[in-house]
């Protein structure tokens, strides 16, 4: 491998982000070992629906998985609503058993039968990409989804995976930002602090490739809105790959409600 190091830049957009990051998600050692000895479970939602897929790819069975269909919870625009006709996936999550896609199944019913060497994979409403910390808005009084989620990982000690793209970065603690939102006086939803193996696409960029990711600027228009610019520094072997595989999800479309 060359010991000659460089810096390229990629534009990375919030669909293409779901793709790469799910593209990471799925090439981890903890999530293949227990695919193919224990359970995931992938619950619903925007970014999770892309590692489902490729999840399903793996096992043959991702021409019945509606992508755009597999969420509980949404956000859009205002003024914007999602057809009646792409309303959420209503089988619930995504829960593999050894290999294998229980579709009666979700994390309700497998949550209390995790433990260790399974891994369990929730989407966040907000990352603090230095302090490693996610949010998860919650508009359930019993936490709904993300009791299930803890249940395993905290009671049962299974993996907890959290997938969530830049454009979803704040400032400042969220442990911080969820007591604000938690207060009596707060309207909304409320929020609750996680952390566990966050993948943003700079964790994703290093685990495909082993360069070096870095977000250096964001946004733009004509469908790159919320978008990011990262460097990808790193060897050129290393190199090739990061534009090998950015390049090959980079016109991934964006969603269709």
């Amino acid at each position: 491998m060359s010991d000659f190091f460089a810096t390229h830049q990629f534009i990375i957009t919030v669909p293409a982000g779901k793709r790469l990051i799910a593209k990471a998600v799925v090439s981890l050692k903890s999530v293949n070992m227990a695919l193919e000895n224990g359970i995931v479970a992938v619950i619903a939602g925007t970014t999770n629906a892309y590692i489902a897929e490729e999840l399903l790819l793996l096992t043959g069975e991702a021409n019945s998985f509606p992508i755009y269909k597999f969420f509980r919870g949404i956000t859009t625009a205002p003024g914007k609503k999602v057809s009646p006709d792409s309303g959420g996936f209503h089988s619930g999550d995504v829960i593999f058993e050894k290999g294998k896609w229980v579709r009666e199944k979700t994390i309700f019913d497998a949550a209390a039968h995790m433990g260790k060497g399974d891994v369990v994979i929730k989407g966040a409403n907000a990352v603090d990409a230095l302090r490693k910390t996610a949010g998860i808005h919650i508009g359930n009084p019993s936490l709904g989804t993300s009791g299930e989620a803890l249940k395993a990982a905290v009671g049962k000690k299974a993996e907890l995976i959290i997938p969530v793209g830049l454009e979803k970065r704040v400032f400042g603690d969220i442990t911080e930002i969820a007591k604000r939102l938690n207060s009596s006086s707060c309207f909304g939803p409320g929020m609750l602090p996680i952390t566990g193996t966050i993948i943003t696409e700079l964790e994703a960029i290093e685990i495909l490739t082993g360069a070096k990711a870095e977000l250096v600027s964001a946004g733009g228009i004509l469908g790159g809105e919320g978008c990011c610019r990262i460097a990808v520094t790193g060897s050129e072997d290393r190199l090739k790959v990061a534009k090998e595989i950015i390049g090959s999800i980079s016109c991934e479309p964006h969603f269709e409600g």
